[in-house]
């Protein structure tokens, strides 16, 4: 998946839930209460799959031939339309708001996954600047993302992009300030 943001791909220590190994798992479901258990399904586990992944941004054009969408012993595959309107449902209130379209993508290929939504990772950001004693202080993006502080932090190496705006929350709470150039920004939690 080279398209994916991730900082491994390993499927084999995944652990795919039942569902996955039932062959109409990978076909629409025409009942509509069928279709909406099915997409809740597949939303918990492209969450999951990319939560243990670490992947932020989801190709699918890439993810289609993953084990994510594809399941060689079934010889079963969800169709890179079936992928996006799973994905397209996983980006609106129904559907949890657990995905967004990156910006720019107009034929909807690429989104990033939300096994978090930004107000969550604020709120984690925000928990983890209180229990290190980092309030008042000046902290770099760099130092949140890749820091050795934040090694055993799931928001570390997090992609930049979900950084921002879950800071975005942060600065709109009140707790936090954003400022310097784009390649060299900062942040200051109160």
């Amino acid at each position: 998946m080279t398209s994916t943001t991730s900082t491994k791909v390993d499927s084999s220590t995944f652990t795919f839930p039942r569902e996955y190994h039932f062959p109409p798992f990978f076909t629409t479901q025409p009942n509509s209460t069928t279709r909406a258990s099915q997409l809740k399904n597949w939303s918990t586990l492209i969450q999951a799959y990319c939560r243990h992944n670490r992947i932020w941004r989801l190709s699918l054009v890439d993810a289609v031939n993953s084990p994510l969408f594809h399941n060689d012993r079934l010889n079963r595959r969800l169709s890179l339309n079936d992928a996006k309107d799973v994905v397209d449902w996983m980006t609106k209130k129904e559907g949890g708001e657990r995905a967004e379209w990156v910006a720019g993508n107009k034929d909807k290929s690429v989104a990033w996954i939300y096994w978090r939504r930004p107000e969550e990772w604020a709120g984690v950001i925000a928990d983890w600047v209180d229990e290190v004693g980092q309030k008042n202080t000046v902290l770099t993006l760099y130092e949140l993302k890749e820091g050795d502080t934040t090694t055993s932090q799931e928001f570390h190496d997090m992609d930049p992009d979900i950084l921002h705006k879950s800071l975005q929350v942060l600065v709109k709470r009140g707790k936090a300030q954003v400022f310097g150039s784009e390649d060299q920004q900062g942040v200051k939690f109160f």
